[in-house]
This record gives structure tokens, C-alpha cells and sequence, in this order.
């Protein structure tokens, strides 16, 4: 898979993957001098402002005024609740931890596409979707100490779902944008829907350890804004699909960044669970899914 893959190329997805990995890191680091409102708002004025430097330098198209509906309830499903939802979760769920049960989101795209797209499941894909449930359910009990669920993991299921439908509801964009002018527009919505939690920010951030705010920084500069333009340059040089099975790397990663960074190691039962629900995100997306008989516009 790596053979053919130019230098360039390999370091774009090596540093993506990477970036996005440590975001899980990150933003445990953040929690401990900001409320998960504050520190998704630092990191996504920051993330917006870069991007916006790099708008103007690229001269990204306006959108269209017909689908500013679309990318603002895109923008508060994928970047609102998915980054809100996933830093209330991550104040009781280890970094580890929830970037295993994120990489069970694809179990929940699949579902959805069943349900909005027309596509189908065969007995294969609805195998995977019950070892993807039955990984998350590992992983929320692993977190819980073996004894009940960890409340925190509903919340970055609830993230976990939300980025789902981020991406099923983005796919008729694909033919009038590029990927990348997606996520910059959506980002932008993302942001303006947590503007209204702004009070009190000034004051959380003269506070805040500058450990905490470093981190939030790194969180927009990095794994909010970077990756997403390396990712993009990945994708216009590879196919979608190999560059995307990269993505079952970043629990490993995640984990050791965690582990170096935070000194936190996942539970066993934690581990097993997250093979388990990557196991089943693998089989239903290889195996078990046929091509769509309809779609959403």
C-alpha cells in the first residue's frame, strides 16, 4: 500500500493522521484550564481565523446563497455538537478511550446511509454493526471501571453520531465544492453557532494555565485547520479509499500520544472493545455494504 506512494504524499497523511491523533490528547490537556464551551470556542476562532488567511491566499469560491442552509446545519452537526459533545465526554473519558469509540462513527454512517441513502446491508454489514455496538459497549464499560458505563461515554457516542451525519448530509456538496472549501465553510458555521457561549471567555482565558491555552491553540492550528489542508492535498493524489483506511492507524496513535503526553493508558477491557468496534467498522465498509439505490438532495 505504501509502495507507490510518493514522499510527499506519505508525509501529508503521515502528519495527518498524527495531528488528528493528538487532538484527542489535546484536548484533555485543554479541559484542565477551560469548560468544554471555552475550549471549543479558542480552538475554532483560532482554526477559523487560519483558514480564513488561507481563503484569501487560495481565493476560495463564495458559496452559493442556496446552499447556506445546508452548510450551517452541517457546521452544527460536525463542528458544534461533534466538538462540544466530545470535549464533555472527554472530561471523564480518557484520550485513548475516545478515539476508539470515535472510530466506531463509521458504524453509524453506515446505518444512515441504509436508512437516507437507499443503500443495503448484507448479512456481513449487519454483522460489523453489531460488533461496532458491541465494541462501544466494551469500551464505555472498560472506561466505567468494568462495573456500569462512564457517563461521559454517551457523550462522545453522541459525537461519534453527530460527525455521521456531518458526512452523509455533505454528499451532494461534493459535486459543486471541493472537500476542502466544504470543511472551511462548514467550519465557519461551526464556529458561529458556539458565538453565543462566548460570555465569560476573555475572563477563562486570563485564567486558564498557559499549558491549557497552548493546547487549545495547538487544538485549532493543528488537528482543526493543518490537517484538514494536508488531508485534502493527500485525497487529490490518492484514492478516497486507500487514503481513508489510513484512518484505523489513529486509535493506535492516539493512544501512544496519550500515553506520552498525558501518561494515560486505555483499560484492557477498554483495548478489547476498541478492537472489537474497529473489527466491525472494517467488515461492514469491506464486506458488507452494496451501492446505493437512491439519495438525498
Amino acid at each position: 500500500m505504501l509502495a507507490d506512494m510518493d514522499a510527499r504524499t506519505a508525509a501529508a497523511l503521515g502528519l495527518t493522521l498524527l495531528l488528528w491523533a493528538s487532538a484527542f490528547a489535546g484536548i484533555r490537556a485543554g479541559l484542565n484550564g477551560y469548560g468544554p464551551f471555552q475550549l471549543a470556542l479558542v480552538r475554532f476562532l483560532t482554526a477559523s481565523l487560519v483558514l480564513g488567511a488561507y481563503a484569501v491566499f487560495a481565493r476560495l469560491r463564495a458559496p452559493r446563497t442556496a446552499d447556506l442552509g445546508r452548510l450551517g446545519l452541517l457546521g452544527f452537526l460536525g463542528f458544534t455538537v461533534y466538538h462540544l459533545a466530545l470535549n464533555y465526554g472527554e472530561q471523564t473519558v480518557g484520550a485513548g478511550a475516545a478515539s476508539l469509540l470515535i472510530a466506531a462513527g463509521p458504524i453509524f454512517t453506515a446505518l444512515l446511509a441504509v436508512v437516507l441513502l437507499g443503500e443495503r446491508l448484507n448479512f456481513w454489514g449487519w454483522l460489523g454493526v453489531l460488533l461496532g455496538f458491541g465494541g462501544v459497549a466494551m469500551i464505555a464499560l472498560g472506561e466505567g471501571g468494568g462495573l456500569g458505563f462512564d457517563p461521559g461515554s454517551f457523550w462522545i457516542v453522541l459525537a461519534a453520531f453527530s460527525t455521521s451525519l456531518y458526512f452523509v448530509f455533505q454528499k451532494p456538496l461534493h459535486s459543486r465544492y471541493s472537500a476542502l472549501e466544504i470543511t472551511t465553510y462548514t467550519l465557519w458555521a461551526g464556529t458561529l453557532w458556539m458565538l453565543p457561549f462566548s460570555k465569560g471567555l476573555l475572563t477563562a482565558i486570563e485564567k486558564a494555565p498557559l499549558s491549557a491555552t497552548l493546547s487549545a491553540l495547538y487544538l485549532g492550528v493543528g488537528p482543526a485547520a493543518l490537517a484538514y489542508a494536508l488531508w485534502n492535498y493527500a485525497l487529490g493524489r490518492m484514492p478516497a479509499s486507500r487514503v481513508t483506511s489510513f484512518l484505523y492507524l489513529s486509535p493506535v496513535l492516539a493512544i501512544a500520544i496519550a500515553w506520552l503526553w498525558l501518561g494515560e493508558l486505555p483499560t484492557a477491557l477498554t483495548v478489547l472493545g476498541g478492537g472489537v468496534a474497529v473489527a466491525g467498522v472494517v467488515v461492514t465498509n469491506v464486506w458488507g455494504r452494496t451501492p446505493a439505490a437512491g439519495d438525498i438532495s
